[in-house]
């Protein structure tokens, strides 16, 4: 089990994969402790694995390693694990905390023999902390400026060996030579349903719930592959299932019946979801129609939509992004249970002026 968007001007979603303040404090509990724990992400947790035991077999630091993937998915929980499998401290910090070298000079020059620095957004580092890095990584030191204009002075700080692990959403922004500079890279993908599965029934012991089989797999079925959103459903189905059964196990009936409360239906879509959906079908015909336009009609920022509503649907299959705008696929006249106009009919259905 594993863990690791609220987008802009957005009320807090139930199937968001960031994690708010009571996700990180029930995720503390809930984290694996070693590889053997950790669910899904096996091509990873197998070369993870050999990289950790390699290590640890000649007596070094571990090689420096960049974990990349979508949020909730276990960056965060893997770090943790590798200082557990190394025997080492753990300093964990962001890339926007790290503003200036000096900064990074600080966090660095503070650092244990063997400490694992986990860093997380790594893309989103100031462009002079992330020059220091490069040495920092390769050779073990670092240049500390003193002073300002022509009488300024480096003066090189040697560090101890260390181990970086660099998580990061968006690997693409990060520039080639410090993406060289790890000798391990993971990408987490999306889990399989019956991955999730095994997440929410360890979740589910771990918080003393009682959970059927059929209702561990209609809690994954709607968790858009995401373990942090099945964690999070499980407690939201614990709580209806405590205030309206009599405390008996959790099957697929009450499941469904506590999620649909919550409005996430069994694709996992929410209330948002479903508008940017509603909107493409029913007031343009299916599209293709311009992203300002489609967040108008839902009453939403244009940010909103393109960056916590779409790509979901768009990884779902519901929606494609086009050159002329947004355009619905079939999957999504399925989905709400709708009829698409036919040919040349116009945008509201009606028969357009040369269609029948």
């Amino acid at each position: 089990m594993n863990w690791d968007e609220t987008g802009p001007d957005s009320d807090p979603r139930l199937v968001d994969s960031a994690a708010d303040g009571e996700d990180q404090a029930v995720e503390a509990a809930l984290r694996p402790k070693d590889l053997g724990e950790f669910v899904g992400q096996e091509k990873v947790r197998e070369q993870l694995d050999l990289v950790l035991r390699a290590a640890r077999a000649r007596g070094a630091t571990a090689d420096h390693v960049l974990l990349s993937g979508a949020p909730g998915l276990g960056k965060t929980t893997l770090s943790m694990i590798i200082a557990a499998e190394m025997g080492a401290p753990i300093r964990i910090t962001s890339g926007p905390a790290i503003q200036h070298a000096g900064d990074l000079a600080a966090i660095l020059s503070s650092l244990q023999e063997g400490e694992v620095l986990f860093l997380d957004e790594i893309h989103r580092m100031s462009r002079p902390a992330e020059e220091m890095l490069y040495m920092a990584m390769e050779d073990f030191r670092v240049d500390v400026i003193v002073g300002k204009g022509p009488g300024a002075t480096a003066i090189p700080l040697e560090l101890p060996p260390f181990t970086l692990v660099g998580a990061t959403t968006r690997a693409g922004l990060l520039p080639p030579p410090l993406r060289d500079r790890f000798g391990f890279t993971g990408h987490m993908e999306f889990y399989e349903p019956a991955e999730l599965e095994r997440v929410v029934h360890r979740s589910a012991r771990l918080l003393d719930v009682e959970i059927g089989a059929d209702g561990a797999a209609e809690i994954a079925g709607r968790s858009r592959g995401t373990p942090r959103i099945a964690n999070r459903l499980l407690r939201r189905v614990r709580d209806y299932a405590q205030v309206k059964t009599d405390g008996g196990i959790i099957d697929k009936e009450i499941a469904a019946a506590a999620l649909k409360v919550y409005e996430v239906d069994p694709r996992g879509l929410d209330r948002l979801d479903r508008a940017v959906l509603g909107a493409l079908l029913k007031l343009f015909g299916g599209g293709p129609v311009g992203l300002s336009t489609l967040a108008v009609a839902v009453g939403e920022e244009r940010e909103t939509v393109e960056e916590v509503a779409e790509p979901f649907l768009v990884r779902e299959g519901l929606l494609a992004r086009t050159p002329r705008g947004r355009v619905a696929t079939p999957a999504a006249w399925a989905h709400l249970g709708l009829v698409p106009p036919q040919q040349g009919a116009g945008r509201s259905g009606q028969p357009g002026l040369f269609g029948t």
